[in-house]
């Protein structure tokens, strides 16, 4: 697909694969090329689940600082929201996504690994947002959705100090779902999703969508917006055959329509 970017479809996992070395910087190219992917396998009728991966070494140890140096206020006010909307891109993908992450995922790379839905992390990977360190914050949904994974006190913490967390402090804030040797982490991803590959397409889309939706809203709101999804999926085949499947005591066999 893209020079940095490329998304390998294989048995209904996407694999959304970086390859710039030797970190993986998030320039503007791979920026969009990371929104083509992701618009990609949301498209992809075979793409069932997703794995957001920068490989055995990395997943993405930031932006690339050499791009930014010289750039003004007008000039970042006008790629901002850009680069936001390319990892937002990701976020919005209907299916399950996974990032496994090895080495670093620091700075925009931390805020790739937040747009996913669960991160599997190596034992010896390091994650944070060192932004302050350079006199700026996060751009690209570091303060957005690190609050919401971990809490406001804890997000002003490693957003304010800049430091890294390793794995296990990761795991015990709720910024990693799992941790596994580096040698690990892709297969313990392809693991993860495997459940998702024969599930149900529509009620995992909308399972999604209520979620990520209701955290916008209040609760009356949400309640209302988890409704009209419930709702919504009794229009479905696979509800049908889900609960035919329950009532006669066998394994549904689920069509994703």
């Amino acid at each position: 697909m893209g020079e940095f970017v490329r998304l390998e479809v294989k048995d209904g996992v996407g694999t959304i694969r970086l390859d710039r070395p030797p970190m993986n910087a998030l320039n503007t190219q791979v920026q969009e090329e990371l929104r083509a992917a992701a618009t990609a396998a949301t498209a992809d009728a075979g793409v069932r689940a997703v794995i957001v991966y920068g490989g055995e070494k990395v997943f993405a140890a930031g932006a690339d600082i050499k791009e930014m140096a010289d750039m003004s206020y007008v000039d970042m006010a006008e790629r901002a929201a850009d680069l936001s909307s390319a990892l937002g891109a990701i976020a919005r993908i209907p299916k399950p996504v996974v990032a496994a992450i090895t080495g670093y995922a620091l700075g925009g790379g931390c805020e790739l690994a937040l747009a996913c839905d669960w991160r599997i992390v190596a034992t010896d990977a390091k994650l944070g947002q060192p932004e302050i360190k350079l006199g700026i914050i996060p751009g690209a949904g570091g303060t957005q959705r690190l609050a919401r994974l971990v809490g406001p006190a804890r997000a002003k913490d490693l957003v304010m100090t800049g430091r890294m967390v390793d794995a296990e402090e990761a795991l015990r804030i709720g910024l990693a779902d799992r941790v596994v040797p580096a040698a690990e982490v892709y297969d313990a991803a392809l693991a993860y999703v495997q459940p998702f590959l024969t599930g149900p397409v529509q009620a995992l889309r909308a399972a999604k969508a209520a979620v990520d939706g209701g955290l916008d809203m209040d609760l009356t709101s949400g309640l209302a917006w988890e409704s009209q999804l419930f709702a919504a999926l009794f229009a479905t085949d696979d509800r049908r055959e889900g609960m035919a499947a329950f009532v006669a005591k066998r394994k549904p066999d689920f069509t994703g329509r």
